[in-house]
Protein backbone atom coordinates (compact mmCIF):
# COMPACT_ATOMS: atom_id res chain seq x y z
CA UNK A 1 0.00 0.00 0.00
CA UNK A 2 1.53 3.35 -1.38
CA UNK A 3 1.67 6.48 1.11
CA UNK A 4 -1.08 8.14 -1.24
CA UNK A 5 -3.62 8.20 1.33
CA UNK A 6 -5.56 11.50 3.02
CA UNK A 7 -7.95 11.46 5.24
CA UNK A 8 -8.11 14.78 6.71
CA UNK A 9 -10.35 17.20 4.22
CA UNK A 10 -13.37 19.61 3.76
CA UNK A 11 -15.95 20.16 0.97
CA UNK A 12 -18.40 22.55 0.67
CA UNK A 13 -20.44 20.93 3.45
CA UNK A 14 -18.48 23.12 5.94
CA UNK A 15 -15.88 24.69 4.92
CA UNK A 16 -14.18 23.44 2.24
CA UNK A 17 -14.30 25.41 -1.29
CA UNK A 18 -15.48 22.47 -4.01
CA UNK A 19 -17.97 19.62 -3.89
CA UNK A 20 -17.48 16.55 -2.29
CA UNK A 21 -17.24 14.58 -5.66
CA UNK A 22 -14.37 16.90 -6.87
CA UNK A 23 -11.89 15.99 -3.96
CA UNK A 24 -12.48 12.24 -4.76
CA UNK A 25 -12.16 12.59 -8.92
CA UNK A 26 -8.64 14.37 -7.88
CA UNK A 27 -7.64 11.83 -5.36
CA UNK A 28 -8.40 8.78 -8.46
CA UNK A 29 -6.73 11.06 -10.93
CA UNK A 30 -3.66 11.31 -8.79
CA UNK A 31 -3.35 7.68 -7.89
CA UNK A 32 -4.62 7.67 -4.49
CA UNK A 33 -5.23 4.20 -2.71
CA UNK A 34 -7.45 5.58 -0.05
CA UNK A 35 -9.15 9.04 0.32
CA UNK A 36 -11.52 10.12 3.45
CA UNK A 37 -13.76 13.04 3.96
CA UNK A 38 -14.29 14.52 7.35
CA UNK A 39 -15.95 17.85 7.57
CA UNK A 40 -16.05 19.42 10.46
CA UNK A 41 -18.86 18.49 13.04
CA UNK A 42 -21.76 20.03 13.91
CA UNK A 43 -20.88 22.58 16.88
CA UNK A 44 -22.84 24.43 19.35
CA UNK A 45 -21.57 27.63 18.94
CA UNK A 46 -22.61 29.11 15.53
CA UNK A 47 -19.72 29.65 13.00
CA UNK A 48 -19.01 29.77 9.05
CA UNK A 49 -17.18 26.71 9.58
CA UNK A 50 -18.64 23.72 11.21
CA UNK A 51 -21.59 22.07 9.56
CA UNK A 52 -24.99 22.23 10.12
CA UNK A 53 -26.43 19.59 12.82
CA UNK A 54 -29.66 19.19 9.36
CA UNK A 55 -27.49 18.76 6.98
CA UNK A 56 -25.56 15.19 8.19
CA UNK A 57 -27.66 13.18 7.02
CA UNK A 58 -26.94 14.73 3.25
CA UNK A 59 -23.40 14.34 3.93
CA UNK A 60 -23.53 11.01 4.70
CA UNK A 61 -26.15 9.93 1.64
CA UNK A 62 -24.13 12.40 -0.87
CA UNK A 63 -20.54 10.12 0.69
CA UNK A 64 -22.33 7.18 -0.10
CA UNK A 65 -23.55 8.05 -3.15
CA UNK A 66 -20.08 8.84 -4.61
CA UNK A 67 -18.64 5.67 -2.96
CA UNK A 68 -20.75 3.99 -5.45
CA UNK A 69 -19.66 5.43 -8.45
CA UNK A 70 -15.64 5.72 -7.41
CA UNK A 71 -15.34 2.86 -4.75
CA UNK A 72 -13.54 0.02 -7.40
CA UNK A 73 -11.01 2.99 -8.08
CA UNK A 74 -9.90 4.32 -4.42
CA UNK A 75 -10.89 3.17 -0.65
CA UNK A 76 -13.24 5.85 0.10
CA UNK A 77 -14.02 6.54 3.98
CA UNK A 78 -16.30 9.23 6.06
CA UNK A 79 -15.51 10.65 9.16
CA UNK A 80 -16.11 13.80 10.61
CA UNK A 81 -13.71 16.21 12.52
CA UNK A 82 -14.97 16.69 15.74
CA UNK A 83 -14.31 19.61 18.12
CA UNK A 84 -13.37 19.35 21.75
CA UNK A 85 -15.32 22.05 23.96
CA UNK A 86 -15.75 20.58 27.27
CA UNK A 87 -16.99 17.95 28.52
CA UNK A 88 -20.53 18.02 27.76
CA UNK A 89 -19.57 18.79 23.85
CA UNK A 90 -16.55 16.51 22.77
CA UNK A 91 -15.62 13.03 20.29
CA UNK A 92 -16.74 11.04 22.99
CA UNK A 93 -20.70 11.87 23.72
CA UNK A 94 -23.45 9.62 22.64
CA UNK A 95 -24.06 11.88 19.75
CA UNK A 96 -21.09 10.95 17.54
CA UNK A 97 -20.52 7.47 18.90
CA UNK A 98 -23.38 6.47 17.28
CA UNK A 99 -23.16 8.04 13.94
CA UNK A 100 -22.55 5.65 10.88
CA UNK A 101 -18.64 6.98 10.32
CA UNK A 102 -15.45 5.08 9.39
CA UNK A 103 -13.35 6.93 11.64
CA UNK A 104 -13.20 10.25 13.74
CA UNK A 105 -10.65 13.31 14.35
CA UNK A 106 -10.39 14.75 17.73
CA UNK A 107 -9.28 18.68 17.40
CA UNK A 108 -9.15 21.63 19.70
CA UNK A 109 -10.29 24.76 17.93
CA UNK A 110 -12.10 26.85 20.56
CA UNK A 111 -11.21 27.55 24.11
CA UNK A 112 -13.37 29.06 26.92
CA UNK A 113 -12.60 32.49 28.25
CA UNK A 114 -12.62 33.92 31.52
CA UNK A 115 -15.79 34.76 30.95
CA UNK A 116 -17.00 31.79 29.74
CA UNK A 117 -16.92 32.67 26.17
CA UNK A 118 -15.95 30.08 23.18
CA UNK A 119 -13.41 32.00 20.77
CA UNK A 120 -12.13 30.39 18.03
CA UNK A 121 -8.21 29.93 18.09
CA UNK A 122 -7.87 29.01 14.74
CA UNK A 123 -9.20 31.94 12.70
CA UNK A 124 -7.03 34.41 11.33
CA UNK A 125 -3.92 35.75 13.04
CA UNK A 126 -5.46 39.03 13.30
CA UNK A 127 -9.26 37.71 14.47
CA UNK A 128 -6.58 35.70 17.09
CA UNK A 129 -5.08 39.20 18.36
CA UNK A 130 -8.20 40.54 19.23
CA UNK A 131 -9.32 37.97 20.70
CA UNK A 132 -6.32 37.93 23.33
CA UNK A 133 -7.10 41.32 23.73
CA UNK A 134 -10.46 41.21 24.50
CA UNK A 135 -10.69 39.03 26.23
CA UNK A 136 -7.44 37.97 28.30
CA UNK A 137 -6.46 41.20 27.93
CA UNK A 138 -3.25 40.71 26.38
CA UNK A 139 -2.33 37.52 28.28
CA UNK A 140 -1.78 34.49 25.32
CA UNK A 141 0.64 32.50 27.62
CA UNK A 142 -3.42 31.92 29.57
CA UNK A 143 -5.34 31.74 26.10
CA UNK A 144 -2.49 28.89 25.18
CA UNK A 145 -2.65 26.97 28.45
CA UNK A 146 -6.26 27.25 28.51
CA UNK A 147 -5.75 25.38 24.85
CA UNK A 148 -3.84 23.01 26.12
CA UNK A 149 -5.62 22.21 29.17
CA UNK A 150 -8.91 21.14 26.73
CA UNK A 151 -6.49 19.03 24.73
CA UNK A 152 -5.21 17.32 27.80
CA UNK A 153 -9.16 17.00 28.55
CA UNK A 154 -9.81 15.37 25.11
CA UNK A 155 -7.68 12.61 25.28
CA UNK A 156 -8.80 11.78 28.76
CA UNK A 157 -12.28 11.29 27.53
CA UNK A 158 -11.56 9.93 23.90
CA UNK A 159 -13.80 9.04 21.68
CA UNK A 160 -11.47 9.58 18.26
CA UNK A 161 -9.23 7.76 15.67
CA UNK A 162 -6.68 10.08 15.88
CA UNK A 163 -5.64 13.75 17.32
CA UNK A 164 -5.55 16.47 14.46
CA UNK A 165 -2.89 19.20 14.57
CA UNK A 166 -1.95 19.39 18.00
CA UNK A 167 0.40 22.28 18.19
CA UNK A 168 -1.65 24.25 16.30
CA UNK A 169 -2.22 27.63 18.38
CA UNK A 170 1.72 27.58 18.28
CA UNK A 171 1.33 29.40 14.88
CA UNK A 172 -1.31 32.19 16.17
CA UNK A 173 0.66 32.47 19.51
CA UNK A 174 3.75 32.95 17.90
CA UNK A 175 2.40 35.68 15.32
CA UNK A 176 0.86 37.49 18.27
CA UNK A 177 4.40 37.33 20.07
CA UNK A 178 7.10 36.13 18.06
CA UNK A 179 9.10 33.11 18.93
CA UNK A 180 6.37 31.89 21.51
CA UNK A 181 6.13 28.31 20.41
CA UNK A 182 10.61 28.63 21.09
CA UNK A 183 10.08 29.72 24.58
CA UNK A 184 10.95 26.88 27.03
CA UNK A 185 7.15 26.79 28.73
CA UNK A 186 5.74 25.98 25.61
CA UNK A 187 8.32 23.34 24.65
CA UNK A 188 7.52 21.47 28.00
CA UNK A 189 3.94 21.88 27.52
CA UNK A 190 3.92 20.12 24.23
CA UNK A 191 6.17 17.48 25.16
CA UNK A 192 4.07 16.75 28.50
CA UNK A 193 1.19 16.24 25.88
CA UNK A 194 2.94 13.92 23.34
CA UNK A 195 3.81 12.16 27.02
CA UNK A 196 0.33 11.90 27.70
CA UNK A 197 -0.36 10.86 24.24
CA UNK A 198 2.33 8.64 24.18
CA UNK A 199 0.82 6.41 27.71
CA UNK A 200 -2.63 6.35 25.87
CA UNK A 201 -1.39 4.56 22.97
CA UNK A 202 -2.92 7.74 20.47
CA UNK A 203 -2.63 8.31 16.94
CA UNK A 204 -1.22 11.73 15.75
CA UNK A 205 -1.76 13.74 12.25
CA UNK A 206 0.73 15.13 11.00
CA UNK A 207 -0.66 17.92 9.40
CA UNK A 208 1.02 19.62 6.43
CA UNK A 209 -1.81 22.52 5.49
CA UNK A 210 0.21 25.42 6.65
CA UNK A 211 4.28 23.81 4.92
CA UNK A 212 3.18 26.13 1.47
CA UNK A 213 2.45 29.06 3.19
CA UNK A 214 4.11 29.23 6.70
CA UNK A 215 6.63 27.06 6.57
CA UNK A 216 5.63 24.20 9.19
CA UNK A 217 4.03 21.05 10.10
CA UNK A 218 1.38 20.69 12.89
CA UNK A 219 3.07 19.29 15.30
CA UNK A 220 6.18 21.11 14.78
CA UNK A 221 9.17 19.19 12.58
CA UNK A 222 11.29 19.37 15.30
CA UNK A 223 8.80 17.16 18.01
CA UNK A 224 9.39 14.54 15.77
CA UNK A 225 12.03 12.62 17.17
CA UNK A 226 10.57 12.91 20.32
CA UNK A 227 7.20 11.57 19.36
CA UNK A 228 9.34 8.93 17.45
CA UNK A 229 11.25 7.89 20.71
CA UNK A 230 8.04 7.90 22.54
CA UNK A 231 6.58 5.40 20.23
CA UNK A 232 3.93 7.71 18.72
CA UNK A 233 2.32 6.27 15.27
CA UNK A 234 1.54 8.96 12.95
CA UNK A 235 -0.89 9.83 10.35
CA UNK A 236 0.32 12.18 7.50
CA UNK A 237 -2.56 14.49 6.31
CA UNK A 238 -3.24 17.62 3.90
CA UNK A 239 -5.78 18.95 6.11
CA UNK A 240 -7.18 19.82 2.22
CA UNK A 241 -10.30 22.60 1.65
CA UNK A 242 -9.22 22.55 -2.27
CA UNK A 243 -9.54 19.32 -4.40
CA UNK A 244 -5.85 20.83 -5.82
CA UNK A 245 -4.38 20.41 -2.14
CA UNK A 246 -5.09 17.23 -1.60
CA UNK A 247 -1.28 16.16 -1.43
CA UNK A 248 0.10 19.54 -0.67
CA UNK A 249 3.21 19.40 1.80
CA UNK A 250 2.53 14.98 2.00
CA UNK A 251 5.67 13.95 0.48
CA UNK A 252 7.36 16.75 2.94
CA UNK A 253 5.96 15.36 5.70
CA UNK A 254 6.74 11.74 5.18
CA UNK A 255 10.66 12.90 4.20
CA UNK A 256 10.56 14.68 7.33
CA UNK A 257 9.12 11.89 8.94
CA UNK A 258 12.09 9.61 8.21
CA UNK A 259 14.71 12.05 9.18
CA UNK A 260 13.66 11.55 12.36
CA UNK A 261 13.86 7.94 12.63
CA UNK A 262 10.29 6.83 11.30
CA UNK A 263 9.86 3.51 9.26
CA UNK A 264 6.27 3.40 9.30
CA UNK A 265 2.97 5.31 9.09
CA UNK A 266 -0.55 4.36 10.14
CA UNK A 267 -3.09 4.38 7.32
CA UNK A 268 -6.71 3.14 6.95
CA UNK A 269 -7.04 0.17 4.76
CA UNK A 270 -10.26 -2.65 4.85
CA UNK A 271 -11.92 -0.64 7.68
CA UNK A 272 -8.73 -0.65 9.82
CA UNK A 273 -6.08 1.29 11.03
CA UNK A 274 -2.80 -0.66 9.96
CA UNK A 275 1.18 0.31 10.43
CA UNK A 276 2.52 0.50 6.68
CA UNK A 277 6.29 0.88 5.96
CA UNK A 278 6.79 4.55 4.92
CA UNK A 279 7.65 4.84 1.37
CA UNK A 280 9.50 7.49 -0.21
Amino acid sequence: MNQLTNYHSHSQFCDGHAPMEEFVKEAVAEGFVAYGISSHAPFPVPNQCNMLRERLPEYLAEFHRIKELYGSAIELYVGLEIDFLDDSFNPSIPYFKELPLDYRIGSVHYIVTPDGTPIDTDGSPDRFRGYVDTYFGGDVDEAVRRFYRSSFRLIELGGFDFLGHLDKIGLNASLYRPGLDREAWYRRLVADYLEAIASRHLLVEVNTKALATRGRFFPGEDYFEQMHRLGIGVVVNSDAHYPAKINAGRPEALKALARAGYTTVWQFHRNEWIETPLEL
